[in-house]
């Protein structure tokens, strides 16, 4: 069975990861291209830079962020577009499909919530 994993982008790199997709907005600082393994890079799924500042990975404002983050993917249209691109390469894909991230928090982030929304 297919599944969706999360793995931070300076996680090792393993066979089971499938197809690797970035979903930061920025490449992560010190990892090259050839050490990320990424197949697709989704940039535009990222929270925008003001919601990600307000955010700070604060896990007492994670409920609001999540809110905001789901306002944000559906009013903006490149926003919106990739998180289709994204359900597109869940649903057809015959790999699992792992969404990489930079984050230090792996509990509370942007991350957890595009699985849930895709899953």
């Amino acid at each position: 069975m297919l599944s969706i994993h999360l793995k931070r982008v300076y996680d090792e790199v393993r066979e089971d990861d499938g197809f690797r997709i970035l979903v930061d907005r920025v490449w992560p600082r010190g990892v090259s291209k050839d050490r990320a393994q990424i197949d697709v890079w989704l940039k535009e799924i990222g929270p925008s830079p003001k919601l990600r500042k307000w955010f700070q990975h604060d896990r007492a404002k994670f409920e609001q962020f999540k809110q905001l983050y789901i306002k944000e993917l559906r009013n903006d249209p490149a926003k919106r577009e990739a998180l289709d691109q994204l359900r597109t390469y869940y649903k057809h894909h015959e790999h699992n499909i792992t969404l990489v991230y930079a984050a230090r928090e792996q509990d509370y982030n942007h991350v957890v919530i595009l699985k849930e929304l895709i899953s």
